[in-house]
């Protein structure tokens, strides 16, 4: 399966983000993807798909519910193969998310800073081995 054909649920509140980032990724050739603006909005997506997404592109500071308690709730139900998650908090902030993330055996490749850069995300793929 090439990149192109992977599923990705990206879930982003922000209504500008959300269109920019999927913009973006449909511009990089993903094709197979879904966009959601709420946590429970793509709790419904993954709850009907008929197989795994294998990319949850998801922010950390949804309104709803954290970004990682998202990955959490989808990798313990087997809904998902990875998770990146997309945030402007800091990157210390993240790296201690990151870490909390490896403590829970939790599927994240990482973390990419707003607004989405091709290269590193990119960069996270290639560590994907899905």
């Amino acid at each position: 399966m090439s990149e192109q054909d992977w599923r990705i649920l990206l879930v982003e509140d922000h209504p500008f983000q959300l269109r920019a980032t999927q913009y973006l990724l449909e511009s990089y050739g993903f094709t197979q993807l879904t966009a959601t603006d709420s946590a429970e909005a793509a709790m419904q997506q993954m709850l009907k798909a008929s197989q795994p997404f294998d990319i949850l592109l998801c922010d950390q500071c949804l309104p709803d519910l954290p970004g990682l308690d998202l990955i959490e709730f989808a990798s313990q139900r087997g809904m998902i193969k990875k998770a990146i998650l997309l945030s402007s908090l800091t990157t210390l902030e993240l790296d201690g998310l990151e870490k909390m993330a490896g403590e829970h055996g939790l599927p994240l490749l990482g973390y990419l800073i707003k607004p989405l850069k091709q290269s590193d995300f990119r960069n996270l793929l290639t560590s994907a081995q899905l």
